[in-house]
């Protein structure tokens, strides 16, 4: 057995905004008897922020008439400025619904990824000022009250997403983007021009983007933006990966690139991520993951990971009804072993500061928060991908708060959703792989 000690007299930082979400709640707001809705859990889990990217292709957050540009300003061709060429309710409809649960709008400024054979709205804009002088309007709509609008003070600001996510057509046989359709040299330029109006326009809100899919065009993207003196408030970007080290190694490497091309204060923002194990002949297997026991421990050891970590928000994809959802049950709504990490990663707003584990113990991932009142909040996950190859031992280990008390014990594993299955001054645990426990002194 091993020792996971914490010095709660040392100094800490707060919890970063971790749990949050591609989607929001699933639930119709101008509906009174609904059958079924996730409302009540959604709000509970305490979601700062739910970006809005791929939200076009849920039919429960508005669908083809909502979000993306396209969807919004539905003719190109028309007056930006006129507000009859804007089409707002679904998208109104769906950030008035975050609101309702307490979850900000993290608002993409794009297209929804396009699958399909031929592409139909991710090929660059046809006028590049024009795109931007859309989106100030569709800002000033949200933030400004123009066009019978709202005064919701979004902050989050995001530009394009994946420019640089290619795939290989063998019809064709060559590479097609499913959200790109131009060339990288278009898409810094077409970045610049927008972020440059954008912020010009609305210096107090954060512009940032592009949300790039791995790590080729970020050294390129950063330094051409520094060249341009383009601003950038946040830089965003995705993995989707099968162990924590490899968001931490990319999270670090992210920082590094944002401070050798001078965007020392800008936010490190990963926004799309989630257990894969490979995207071809393990597709499968990565898919039946995210909505087991396995999936939930991959989310918390990674949330824990990332609070020490160089990345100021994390966004999990998705709390959409889709296949990459390990939190909601696509067809009842109902909680899934994912939910767990999220709604008790929520309690820890509640903390005055974190204390970081002074143990590091191979597969244990911990989170320690200190309430204003002095009370101790606790994760321990042990989470490995090692399974896929075998059996993995239990781990056994004793948390340390340099202090005895009366703790509850909440447990997630495959016969516990989360449940409380003792209260305790005894902190020693065994826990077999992928299992997850909550410790709140009481």
């Amino acid at each position: 057995m091993e020792s996971l000690k914490f010095n709660l007299d040392q100094a800490g930082n707060k919890f970063k905004p971790l749990n949050a979400t591609n989607g929001t709640a699933w639930f119709k707001r101008h509906l009174k008897d609904q059958l079924r809705s996730n409302y009540a859990d959604y709000k509970a889990a305490r979601i700062p922020y739910s970006r809005n990217h791929d939200s076009a292709i849920t039919t429960i957050y508005g669908g083809p008439y909502s979000h993306d540009i396209s969807n919004i300003f539905r003719d190109f061709d028309a007056d930006p400025e006129d507000p009859n060429s804007y089409d707002f309710a679904c998208t109104d409809e769906e950030i008035l619904k975050g609101l309702d649960t307490g979850t900000e709008t993290y608002f993409r400024l794009g297209q929804t990824i396009e699958h399909q054979i031929v592409k139909h709205f991710t090929n660059p804009p046809k006028d590049f000022k024009k795109w931007a002088v859309i989106c100030e309007h569709i800002i000033a709509h949200y933030n400004e009250g123009w066009a019978n609008g709202f005064h919701h003070n979004i902050q989050y600001w995001e530009i394009w997403n994946e420019p640089d996510n290619k795939s290989f057509n063998h019809l064709t046989n060559s590479w097609v983007s499913a959200t790109w359709g131009g060339t990288k040299e278009e898409f810094i330029d077409f970045f610049e021009i927008a972020a440059k109006h954008l912020k010009s326009k609305f210096p107090n809100i954060k512009i940032g983007g592009p949300a790039f899919s791995e790590e080729a065009w970020s050294g390129e993207f950063l330094c051409e933006m520094q060249k341009r003196n383009v601003p950038l408030d946040f830089f965003s970007w995705h993995i989707y990966c099968k162990e924590p080290r490899e968001l931490v190694k990319l999270s670090n490497r992210m920082r590094e690139l944002l401070d050798k091309y001078g965007y020392t204060d800008t936010e490190s923002h990963l926004n799309e991520w989630n257990y894969i194990k490979g995207w071809t002949d393990l597709f499968k297997y990565s898919i039946k993951q995210m909505i087991s026991l396995k999936g939930s421990s991959f989310i918390l050891s990674c949330i824990s990971e990332a609070q020490h970590a160089p990345v100021d928000i994390l966004m999990y994809y998705d709390t959409r009804p889709s296949a990459f959802n390990g939190v909601f049950d696509f067809y009842t709504y109902e909680k899934l072993k994912g939910y767990y990490p999220l709604y008790w990663y929520g309690m820890f707003y509640d903390c005055i500061k974190e204390i970081p584990c002074d143990t590091e113990l191979e597969d244990i991932y911990t989170l320690c928060g200190v309430k204003e009142d002095g009370k101790i909040i606790a994760t321990v996950t042990h989470y490995t991908d090692k399974d896929f190859d075998g059996v993995v031992a239990d781990k056994t280990v004793k948390l340390d708060f340099g202090r005895n008390g009366n703790f509850e014990i909440y447990l997630l594993d495959e016969a516990h959703d989360g449940e409380l299955i003792t209260t305790t001054d005894n902190l020693e645990l065994t826990l077999p792989v992928h299992t997850s426990v909550l410790i709140k002194e009481i």
